[in-house]
């Protein structure tokens, strides 16, 4: 969890490097104009946003729906708690005996079979839960109107 925020953070300073450079050097070769600097709520504001792709401005909501925010939320913790289950039930059980029995491949190869079914669905939960759930329920409440952005 600490790396994907640490590579989300990297690729995100490497777009705002990249978005205003090029305008910092354009006004030192030209040294008659002014150069339009983003400001620290810009900044923030990129931050927090669910995109990579750094601007000036995005298109922003008037409001904000807290009802859909509650609910990505509550969609949040209800996929959690079903990946927990699933784990629990379906994952755990295969592996539990395999520390008190001697080591043979036909039985490895048999709990990794049996887990890789629950394994998936864990795995579409969880980017259910993030990539569509949080990062909607942080886009309505930053605002942020563009939610086809990269289409």
């Amino acid at each position: 969890l600490l790396l994907a925020i640490q590579v989300r953070l990297v690729m995100k300073a490497h777009s705002f490097i990249r978005e205003n450079v090029p305008r910092v050097l354009a006004l030192v070769k030209d040294k008659s104009g002014t150069a339009h600097i983003p400001r620290i709520s810009q900044y923030l504001y990129f931050l927090f946003a669910p995109t990579l792709i750094y601007r000036d401005n995005y298109p922003r909501n008037p409001t904000i729906r807290w009802g859909y925010v509650a609910t990505k939320f509550a969609q949040v913790l209800g996929s959690l708690f079903y990946a927990y289950y699933i784990f629990v039930r379906l994952c755990i059980p295969q592996f539990r005996n395999s520390s008190q029995e001697t080591f043979n491949l036909r039985g490895l190869v048999l709990c990794i079979f049996n887990s890789i079914l629950p394994g998936v669905l864990i795995l579409f939960l969880v980017f259910f839960a993030f990539l569509h759930c949080w990062l909607n329920a942080f886009a309505e409440m930053l605002r942020f109107a563009d939610r086809m952005f990269y289409k």
